[in-house]
């Protein structure tokens, strides 16, 4: 499984910055950093690898059996550094998601704000690109690990519902809003055509893998994505 870092991209990791705290205010920068302050890109660096491990455990062993001295043990670091920087195990777990959810909408951004609604073909594009990626992210390790991690945990589940679905499906709202302005499809209600391109997306394919089956390849991506969005077209016009 890529590092989180790789399928995630440098910048979306949000955790809490655990500092040491320094007392005497007369002490220069170096002394501080004698003192123990770890400098900021390392702290970055070392969060990330914590969040790869967390990952990596989670997936291989499940959410119960990811203690924190496991994935302290599988990063290199302390117990008590992990529980400095996130909290908690619940904590790190949020980091995680929240680290998905920023990647995720990024993403989504950059394929609507690109994608124009001047004609069908563009539009069309634009649909399967956004559900070739929503069937990549959801049966991917990474999600299926952080999806089964959710289910244990009513606050976990909250977060994934704020961080996900409650976060990005407006942002494909806003663009199924576009189409229908543009007279592309005919959807006066742009949460309910959500509801149904999401239903044609992803159908029963994300439990299918939750629950232990082996996860569609991209080729099959590929060809469901086409299909989804051709259908939704013709639900739509």
């Amino acid at each position: 499984m890529a590092p989180l870092i790789e399928l995630l991209g440098t910048n979306s990791v949000s955790v809490l910055q655990g500092t040491i705290v320094n007392m005497d205010e007369n002490h220069n920068n170096s002394a501080r950093s004698r003192r123990g302050r770890i400098p900021t890109a390392e702290r970055e660096r070392r969060q990330r690898e914590v969040l790869d491990a967390a990952l990596a455990v989670i997936a291989e062993q499940g959410y119960e059996a990811a203690t924190m001295t496991v994935i302290a043990q599988r990063a290199g670091a302390s117990k008590e550094t992990l529980y400095a920087w996130f909290g908690s195990r619940a904590g790190l777990v949020t980091a995680l998601i929240e680290a998905n959810a920023d990647a995720s909408t990024a993403h989504l951004s950059d394929i609507f704000e690109g994608g124009s609604a001047s004609d069908l073909a563009t539009a069309t594009a634009t649909l399967v690109e956004y559900a070739t990626g929503l069937l990549t992210l959801l049966t991917s390790d990474s999600s299926v690990a952080l999806n089964r991690a959710a289910m244990t945990s009513r606050s976990l589940a909250a977060v994934l519902l704020d961080s996900g679905r409650h976060r990005i499906g407006p942002i494909v709202e806003r663009y199924l809003g576009v189409l229908h302005d543009a007279g592309l499809i005919a959807a006066p209600d742009p949460a309910e055509a959500y509801r149904a391109l999401y239903g044609l997306v992803v159908r029963d394919t994300q439990i299918r893998t939750l629950l232990g089956e082996r996860p569609p390849n991209q080729h099959e991506i590929a060809e469901h994505a086409k299909h989804a969005v051709a259908s939704f077209f013709i639900l739509t016009r």
